[in-house]
């Protein structure tokens, strides 16, 4: 008994150990998961989360272990933190402590909203952008920054969804669109995922045959600049996947590509979706989307097999979407261990 402890004990931490950077302590405000074998080894993406309604704070994290446990990518997540407790805290809306690793990322995966950063946080996630370096962004990320009101003398309230001059603010200039409506009827009317005409053979689109969320689809003017849709939102009519079409409600773009230039004048590549609801992670077409985007988005298009691993790591159970509902006391440690399967 005791020597099968002992074993047991020695796999326990040879299933955990090398997903970490260093010790998860108590005092730790965000979680790095370092890659194992894969094609993604040597690069490092950093997520920057926080989100009132999604819970980005749980689904990144998972999305976060199937990059560095299948895919073997350095991943880095950070989460909007308490100044006070240092517990996650969503409605915290300035503060994502540890954006310096944006200075040597290969990749940022944005999942924001209507965040108010002060100027030394914001010029991180600015400097990345203008930097060249590829993008995914998720959901609320149309809606990434919120400067308006007292905050409109901010240097970097061009960036606020309401921005007149950078008309759309990041959301649309950087990322293809900025927040116009719930377009399907939100938390009645689920998404459907189809294949945009003529966008078959994208890499991106490898083995994502079947994608449904519970997101509902968001509405849209135009997408601005050089953007292409990948995949078209079919408003179905109920919340299940079995639910059919509802006949009213056109197909509207959900998930497209596109080129931004900042400062640096080098373009870089970014990938946007409008889904991002944590249920739609439960789908293993819309994660085969989020992870072929990352390898898209790295320039990693060659590497991508008919069908990328993307089982879920561990235990995942989002709390329910909703403003407030996050699950209360945690710390971003307590998303850094990734159990045995």
């Amino acid at each position: 008994m005791r020597k099968m402890n002992s074993i047991l004990w020695t796999l326990t931490l040879v299933g955990t150990a090398w997903v970490l950077a260093n010790p998860a302590n108590a005092d730790d405000q965000w979680v790095v998961f370092q890659g194992k074998d894969g094609p993604g080894n040597g690069k490092h993406i950093v997520f920057v989360t926080g989100d009132e309604e999604y819970r980005s704070e749980e689904s990144m994290p998972q999305l976060a272990k199937i990059l560095a446990v299948h895919h073997g990518f350095k991943c880095t997540v950070l989460f909007a933190v308490n100044k006070k407790t240092g517990q996650l805290d969503p409605m915290t809306l300035d503060n994502i402590p540890g954006l310096e690793a944006l200075a040597t990322a290969d990749l940022m995966v944005l999942f924001t909203r209507f965040r108010k950063l002060p100027d030394e946080q914001m010029k991180r996630i600015i400097d990345y952008t203008n930097s060249g370096r590829p993008i995914v962004a998720l959901r609320t990320a149309t809606h990434a920054f919120n400067y308006h009101g007292k905050h409109k003398d901010s240097p970097y309230a061009k960036y606020g969804w309401l921005a007149k001059k950078f008309k759309g603010g990041y959301g649309r200039q950087v990322l293809g669109e900025t927040w116009v409506n719930h377009y399907g009827h939100h938390q009645h009317e689920s998404t459907r995922g189809l294949i945009a005409k003529g966008m078959e053979s994208h890499p991106i689109m490898k083995g994502c045959e079947d994608i449904w969320g519970p997101s509902d689809v968001y509405g849209i003017t135009t997408l601005h600049g050089d953007c292409k849709p990948l995949i078209m939102g079919q408003v179905l009519s109920g919340m299940s996947p079995n639910d059919k079409p509802n006949p009213e409600k056109k197909l509207v773009p959900v998930a497209w590509i596109k080129t931004y230039t900042g400062a640096s004048g080098k373009a870089a590549r970014v990938f946007t979706t409008t889904m991002g609801h944590s249920g739609d992670l439960h789908s293993a077409g819309f994660r085969r989307l989020l992870i072929n985007a990352c390898y898209w988005a790295l320039g990693m298009e060659d590497n991508i097999p008919a069908r990328n691993k993307v089982d879920i790591v561990g235990r995942y159970d989002p709390a329910k979407i909703g403003y407030g509902g996050y699950k209360k006391g945690l710390k971003p440690s307590d998303h850094a261990p990734i159990p045995l399967n």
